[in-house]
């Protein structure tokens, strides 16, 4: 799709001389004779470049361009200024409201046709990295995003940090079984419904996804609230999962919850050439094994989960037991969670 191009000057030989020079060069082109004009057709178009003039009548280019600026779509499009008066004052005030370059008038075919290509080929790559940075949002957890946007610009990546967390792991009761029986193309689409809307009720009590395990997620909490948000998290998963059945759940198997709070390293693990940032620890483990004690539709945290948060009104710890773990030497107290 070509390129649109706004030409902005009151001078409508200005405007035709460079309308001429650019049609032939693959952009569509449009015209205004004025700043006011100009800002109507910005709304109505979707432009990619404007030429503007910066001596106009009404409304200068200076003014023309701190309007844009402050249209998000065209936060970041190229602005570049038409003048026949090099004055530095001027250029330094054009700059400053947010304009990209700067063409001297009569402006030279070469001279226009180099500096839109090289602010459209800018343009585009700030495009394509913000696309790319949407599709990673998808893919990766928001310190993992952190981590390499911190990491591009320092060039190294960070150390290993030991620190207190809230780990929430959720798992579907008999998925295997449920795989077997169900067509893989309707498997893949129930499942991504269930987890789409765990994300969801993860990020909105402040916590992120730190992987997926097919048929369940590892959560992680942070900060001073961390215990009590992950609690009212779990719980609203499965207020969730008995209130707002997505069609065609209705038969599937139901999550067990498992939560357990303490310190836990979080940093990079794997080759220099492939790495997962995430936690790890004794603490991850016990939160992964209370996971496999929790039953259908049922939540069960550590003692330390319990003596965090049990004074708060929302939170009903019971049935109390001590349970062996596989890889832990003690019995375990583990704890029912449900509302009051």
């Amino acid at each position: 799709m070509a390129c649109t191009i706004l030409i902005v000057d009151d001078d409508p030989s200005s405007r035709e001389v460079l309308g001429h020079m650019l049609e032939p060069e693959g952009y569509e082109v449009f015209q205004a004779e004025s700043g006011e004009q100009a800002i109507e057709l910005a709304v109505s178009l979707q432009i990619d470049a404007f030429l503007i003039d910066i001596q106009m009548p009404r409304m200068n280019g200076i003014d023309l361009c701190r309007a844009l600026r402050r249209m998000e779509r065209y936060s970041r499009v190229p602005i570049i200024f038409l003048t026949g008066q090099a004055d530095d004052t001027a250029l330094q005030e054009a700059f400053a409201s947010g304009g990209d370059d700067f063409l001297s008038k009569p402006s030279t075919l070469a001279g226009v046709r180099v500096r839109l290509k090289t602010h459209l080929q800018r343009m585009e790559y700030l495009r394509r990295l913000e696309r790319m940075r949407g599709v990673l949002k998808q893919y990766l957890s928001k310190r993992t995003l952190e981590v390499v946007e911190d990491t591009s610009l320092t060039g190294a990546l960070p150390a290993p940090q030991e620190q207190d967390l809230a780990i929430c792991f959720t798992d579907m009761r008999g998925f295997t079984a449920f795989s077997e029986e169900t067509e893989p193309t309707r498997l893949f689409s129930l499942i991504s419904a269930l987890l789409a809307e765990q994300v969801h009720i993860v990020h909105e009590y402040g916590g992120y996804v730190d992987k997926f395990g097919g048929d369940g997620v590892m959560a992680i909490f942070d900060g001073p609230d961390m215990v009590l948000q992950s609690c009212l998290c779990a719980l609203s998963i499965l207020d969730t999962a008995r209130v707002k059945e997505p069609a065609g759940l209705e038969d599937i198997p139901r999550f067990g919850i498992g939560i357990h709070t303490g310190r836990a390293v979080i940093g990079n693990i794997g080759s220099p050439e492939h790495l997962d940032y995430t936690a790890i620890g004794s603490a991850v483990n016990l939160a992964a094994r209370l996971c496999g004690q929790a039953g259908a539709t049922s939540i069960a945290v550590s003692k330390a989960v319990r003596d965090a948060a049990m004074s708060d009104h929302r939170l009903n710890f019971h049935s109390e037991r001590q349970v062996p773990m596989r890889g832990i030497k003690d019995l375990v107290t583990v704890y029912t969670l449900s509302r009051p």
